[in-house]
């Protein structure tokens, strides 16, 4: 069974318990890596900057503590696997939806299910409604 490495624990330790519940279910079945949590002013306005992110700090929802956003990947992590991505989502949606937690999915803003009218995609973003 797969689990959660050192750093994974101590970035899903930063966010709100609900990505938290989601996320140890989302574990016990399909490995994945926390790669950020609670984000801080620097660290917010350097993802703005990067492109990697639409919002200055304290906007987004990084910059709450705990952290009500996440972001997490499969693992391993091979960032030219977009099927995956999207596989993934698939997954911790499901989960969501059986823990009975609303979330939105950075490849769906509009959660309309098409992801074809994207015009910012963040694979690895999840965040509570």
């Amino acid at each position: 069974m797969p689990e959660f490495g050192e750093r994974s624990l101590k970035n899903l330790n930063e966010c709100h318990e609900d990505i938290q519940n989601i996320l140890n279910e989302v574990i016990k079945n399909y490995d994945c890596s926390v790669i950020e949590g609670f984000r801080g002013e620097e660290e917010q306005n350097k993802a703005y900057d990067e492109g990697k992110s639409k919002l200055k700090y304290p906007q987004s929802k990084h910059n709450q503590q705990p952290s009500l956003a996440v972001d997490v990947v499969p693992y391993p992590i091979d960032w030219d696997n977009i099927k995956q991505f999207y596989h993934f989502a698939g997954y911790v949606q499901s989960v969501a939806d059986q823990l009975d937690i609303e979330i939105r999915w950075g490849g769906d803003w509009d959660m309309d299910k098409d992801f074809t009218d994207q015009n910012f995609h963040d694979l690895p973003h999840f965040e509570l409604i």
